[in-house]
């Protein structure tokens, strides 16, 4: 086999590389930090939480997530405390989506967001975080609106 051979076969072995190992290559890593939530009766739960601080990670989010450990979750930080729109594309998970004011109180749980759906999720009001949780894990914990969510980036921000 002639050069030219060799080099259409090892061509083709790194687009097969690529079209395999890609998808995997291009999924955006995420910090981790302990969140905290405090119910109005008391009680915490101690979640540890994947942080999507960037465009790009809040883009990403959980999309093409098929399980996620009952005590984790994802906390989306803004930057700044506006109106926000979230929605489930590519995300196979039911999930709670709990929006956050700057000082970590929950003014918003949108329960068991549909798996897929593009429908807009609406937060109802300024926010400046947003934390998804397994779908029916924050009516399982007794989490309402009104309650506290405490980590070290909430914290930071007051």
């Amino acid at each position: 086999m002639g050069r030219g051979g060799l080099r259409f076969i090892g061509s083709v072995v790194a687009a097969l590389l690529l079209l395999f190992i890609g998808p995997t290559l291009a999924q955006t890593s995420f910090e981790q930090e302990d969140l905290l939530i405090q119910t109005k009766s008391g009680k915490v739960h101690n979640f540890t939480v994947e942080l999507a601080l960037t465009a790009e990670q809040r883009s990403q989010g959980l999309m093409h997530r098929e399980s996620m450990p009952k005590d984790h979750g994802m906390l989306f930080d803004f930057g700044e405390t506006r109106p926000v729109s979230m929605w489930m594309r590519n995300t196979p998970l039911a999930l709670d989506m709990l929006f956050i004011q700057q000082d970590g109180t929950i003014s918003h749980i949108q329960r068991k967001a549909v798996p897929l759906s593009e429908a807009i999720i609406d937060s109802r009001g300024p926010v400046h975080f947003v934390l998804e949780l397994n779908g029916g894990r924050s009516a399982a914990l007794g989490i309402e609106v009104g309650d506290r969510v405490m980590s070290k980036r909430i914290d930071s921000r007051h």
